[in-house]
C-alpha cells in the first residue's frame, strides 16, 4: 500500500516528545546542559529507549553506546534506510541541537505507524554517543567509531576533566551494549538538524539542502615547561607553557580574522593549564583549536598555519609541543543522489528551497564514508545555536520534517 500523497507528520505529536526533552538536563533558562554519559543523558536516553519499544521497534546498544531502533520491512532481509543525530548536548546548549533530528525520526516511524505503512525495506533510528564532544573529545565520537574511523579501545578511552572515561561511563549508566560498534550494509542514511546558522531565517528558505559541509580541521596541543617562581625567575630561562597556550590561541583566532572575508572561520576554543595559580609558573598547558572554510584548498592553507603556530608559540615559550588529537571532516561528502532526492521531494511539496553548506560538524560526515547520505537542515531564529537562547518554532521545523517522511520513504520502498 502507498502512502497518500497528502499524508504529513504530526507536528504537536513531534512537539510533546521535543518538550518532554526540554525538561531533562536543564541549564540556563530555556536552554540544556545534557552532557553526554551523564545522569541526565541516561535519563533521556531511558525515556528514548521506552519511546521507540512503545513504537514496536527492536533496540540494541552498541559497545561505544550507540542506540539503534528497528522498524522491520517488508524485506527484512533488505539493508536498513537509517534516519538519526544526537540527544547529548553543548554545556550552554539548545533544546533542538541534534534532538529535532532524533525525534524527527522517531515521528516519521510514528506517521508511518499510524498510516498503516510499512516500507519494503526496513528503517532504522539511531542516537549517537558523544556527538558534541563537550565533555569528552573530540566531537563525533560514536558515530566515528561506528564509522571505523576510531577504534573502540581508543574511544572508550577518552576521558573527562575528572579523569572519567567514556568506558567507565558507559557502563556506569548502563549503556555499555554489546552489539558490535561497527556498520551492517545501510541502503542510505539521513539526518535533520537545524541549520546553526543564520542563512534560511535571514532568507525566509523553509529547507536547506545540504550539498556537503566546510572543511575542517581541529587539534588538541599539550605544552610542557618548567614551574618557577614569577617573582625572581629571569626572563630568559622562563618556559611558561600556560603563555605557548595562549600565544597559540591567539594566533589561531587572528588567523580566522586573516581569513574571515571570504568566510572563513577559526576558533581558540580551549586552554587549560597546571598549577595556573599566581605566583608560580604554569609548566603543562593544553589548548584546543580548530579551523574551516568552504573552499577546501584555503581550508587547507589554515590548517597547515595553525600548525605551525603551534610549534611557533611553543619555540617562543621555551617549551615543548605535541599534538595530542586531530580530526578533521567535511567537504562534499554527501551522495549526489541523495541530496538530488531530498532537493526534489522539498520541491515536490511546495517546499522553499536553498542548497546550503553545513559550517558545524555532524555524524552525517562519518556515515558518509560507509553509506549514501544526506541532510536536511531548518531554520532556526537568527542562527544562534550552542546556547541557551537557541530557537525554532512548529513552522520552522515542520516543512524540513515532512521532506525527511517522505525522502525516507521514497529510498525505503524502491
Amino acid at each position: 500500500m502507498s502512502l497518500p500523497t497528502s499524508a504529513r507528520i504530526d507536528i504537536e505529536r513531534f512537539w510533546t516528545t521535543i518538550e518532554r526533552s526540554a525538561e531533562i538536563g536543564t541549564g540556563r533558562p530555556g536552554g540544556l546542559s545534557r552532557l553526554a554519559l551523564s545522569d541526565a543523558d541516561k535519563q533521556m536516553r531511558d525515556v528514548f529507549v521506552g519511546w521507540c519499544k512503545e513504537a514496536g521497534l527492536a533496540v540494541r546498544v552498541d559497545a561505544i553506546g550507540n542506540i539503534f531502533a528497528r522498524r522491520s520491512g517488508l524485506d527484512d532481509s533488505l539493508p536498513p534506510v537509517v534516519m538519526g543525530s544526537h540527544l547529548d548536548t553543548q554545556f550552554n546548549g539548545g533544546r533542538f541541537d541534534g534532538i529535532a533530528g532524533v525525534l524527527g525520526g522517531l515521528e516519521v516511524i510514528r506517521t508511518l505507524d499510524a498510516l498503516g505503512h510499512r516500507t519494503r525495506r526496513p528503517l532504522e533510528l539511531v542516537n549517537w554517543t558523544n556527538e558534541e564532544g563537550g565533555r569528552f573529545s573530540p566531537p563525533m565520537v560514536g558515530s566515528g567509531c561506528f564509522a571505523g574511523v576510531y577504534t573502540l579501545d581508543w574511544a572508550r578511552s577518552r576521558s573527562d576533566d575528572d579523569g572519567k572515561s567514556m568506558g567507565e561511563e558507559l557502563e556506569r549508566i548502563g549503556y555499555a551494549g554489546e552489539a558490535q560498534a561497527a556498520p551492517p550494509p545501510l541502503d542510505a542514511y539521513f539526518e535533520f538538524h537545524i541549520e546553526q546558522g543564520p542563512i534560511l531565517d535571514r532568507e525566509g528558505v523553509q529547507v536547506g539542502v545540504v550539498t556537503g559541509g566546510y572543511a575542517s580541521t581541529g587539534m588538541i596541543v599539550e605544552f610542557r615547561g618548567e614551574t618557577a617562581h614569577t617573582g625572581p625567575w629571569p626572563m630568559e630561562k622562563r618556559r611558561n607553557a600556560l603563555a605557548a597556550g595562549a600565544r597559540l590561541l591567539t594566533a589561531v583566532d587572528d588567523l580566522g580574522w586573516q581569513f574571515a572575508g571570504s568566510g572563513g572561520k577559526a576558533t581558540a576554543a580551549r586552554l587549560v593549564a597546571w598549577p595556573n595559580k599566581a605566583g608560580i609558573i604554569s609548566d603543562w598547558a593544553q589548548a584546543t583549536c580548530d579551523v574551516r572554510h568552504a573552499d577546501p584548498e584555503a581550508a587547507a592553507v589554515m590548517a597547515e598555519r595553525m600548525l605551525r603556530a603551534a610549534h611557533e608559540a611553543a619555540a617562543r615559550a621555551n617549551c615543548s609541543a605535541e599534538i595530542l588529537d586531530a580530526w578533521r571532516w567535511g567537504g562534499k561528502v554527501f551522495d549526489e543522489a541523495m541530496v538530488g532526492l531530498v532537493r526534489e521531494t522539498a520541491a515536490g511539496l511546495g517546499y522553499s528551497t536553498r542548497d546550503i553548506l553545513s559550517q558545524a560538524g555532524h555524524d552525517a560526515y562519518f556515515l558518509a564514508r560507509h553509506t549514501p547520505s544526506a541532510m536536511i537542515f531548518a531554520p532556526c531564529k537568527g542562527g544562534i545555536t550552542h546556547n541557551n537562547n537557541e530557537l525554532c518554532t512548529r513552522e520552522d521545523l515542520e516543512p524540513g520534517l515532512n521532506v525527511l517522511l517522505r525522502a525516507v520513504l521514497t529510498r525505503a520502498d524502491r
